[in-house]
């Protein structure tokens, strides 16, 4: 599942997650939708944006590791934002991206992630 508020970054990174031969279950532009969308399909990982309006990315990790304690969450964010990613992986997420994405390193934070947790 594919979380970020610019239709533009969710493309990006659909482009990218079918390329490394995944299939995107659902896709949401706030935190909010993203629980909802988690509950509905258990995707095997999500890719969360962590500035979002509404409930931000921390928040709805949060909120996904309540429904299921494993799920395998990758926070992306832009440069400058270290901070918030310390934040990210201290309350679960298993890995993180930076924007703008290099296709490499989203392909291999995906692959770490599936095969690891």
């Amino acid at each position: 599942m594919i979380v970020d508020d610019a239709p533009f970054m969710r493309s990006m990174l659909r482009e990218i997650v079918e390329e490394s031969g995944h299939e995107v279950a659902a896709e949401a532009a706030t935190g909010e939708e993203a629980v909802r969308l988690y509950r509905e399909h258990l995707p095997d990982l999500v890719t969360m944006d962590i500035t979002m309006p509404e409930m931000d990315g921390i928040h709805a990790l949060r909120n996904i590791l309540r429904l299921n304690s494993k799920a395998k969450v990758i926070m992306c964010s832009a440069m400058g934002q270290q901070k918030l990613m310390v934040e990210a992986i201290s309350a679960g997420a298993k890995d993180f991206i930076m924007k703008p994405f290099q296709k490499d390193m989203v392909k291999e934070a995906i692959q770490h992630v599936l095969s690891k947790y």
